[in-house]
């Protein structure tokens, strides 16, 4: 008997860890709005600029398996695009800017509007088309597929 609950036990504790496990996934990919807005300095970032509408700011580090995908989804957003720009940060040799923005994976990315001021953060791997959505609510174009 006492197998049998060692069993079911180990059953349920891996029931929920995996369902924890899926929340945690799904919430990684999804925009967070409700951030603490803040005005990003692009010479800090090691930028000569903004985008005249919007920026997508990735924070990426050298050993990041999932950070080219990314950075060519978001290059290519910003090419299709007027007044959109893409930056690329490279945090492995950065660290006060990952404690700065508060990075603890990557890639991590933040759509800035015209001002600078972060409007959407994204952890993980962000969708096209969700990039895109951020993109026209946010600069009030109609979105693209």
């Amino acid at each position: 008997m006492p197998i049998l609950a060692a069993l079911i036990a180990i059953a349920a504790l891996l029931a929920v860890t995996i369902g924890v496990g899926g929340y945690l996934r799904w919430r990684q990919n999804r925009p967070r709005r409700h951030i603490a807005h803040e005005v990003v300095d692009p010479s800090r970032l090691g930028a000569d600029g903004l985008g005249a509408e919007a920026t997508l700011l990735q924070f990426s580090t050298e050993l990041c398996a999932r950070c080219p995908h990314v950075h060519r989804t978001l290059a290519a957003v910003a090419d299709s695009r007027q007044g959109v720009r893409h930056l690329d940060v490279d945090l492995t040799h950065r660290p006060d800017i990952a404690r700065h923005f508060h990075v603890l994976q990557t890639p991590t990315t933040l759509i800035l509007d015209r001002d600078g001021v972060v409007q959407t953060r994204f952890g993980g791997v962000p969708g096209r088309d969700v990039i895109e959505l951020e993109l026209a609510r946010l600069t009030g174009e109609p979105a693209r597929a």
